[in-house]
């Protein structure tokens, strides 16, 4: 896996909220207070890979540690220049 991201956690966080905003926004899906943080990690990745917006990992390396890496990763580029979570 590469280097652990500085805020990886806040930019998870981040990234969870984008994509899950944007999928209630479009529709896609209605989360429940019950579902877990790992659930929406993994609805999240297929979502961004469904749209293209990032590339799959292999079948073998589909695992929580690098879809969390990979989520922390896209969103560095989604933020703004100068966001708090980038510093």
């Amino acid at each position: 896996m590469a280097k652990k991201l500085k805020n990886e956690k806040e930019l998870l966080k981040e990234a969870l909220r984008i994509v899950m905003e944007d999928a209630v926004k479009r529709g896609i899906v209605e989360f429940e207070a019950t579902d877990s943080q790992n659930l929406k990690i993994e609805y999240a990745y297929r979502l961004l890979v469904h749209d293209k917006k990032i590339s799959p990992f292999p079948a073998d390396q589909v695992t929580l540690p690098n879809m969390r890496h990979r989520l922390a990763m896209w969103v560095t580029h989604e933020l703004p220049a100068g966001h708090a979570l980038l510093k």
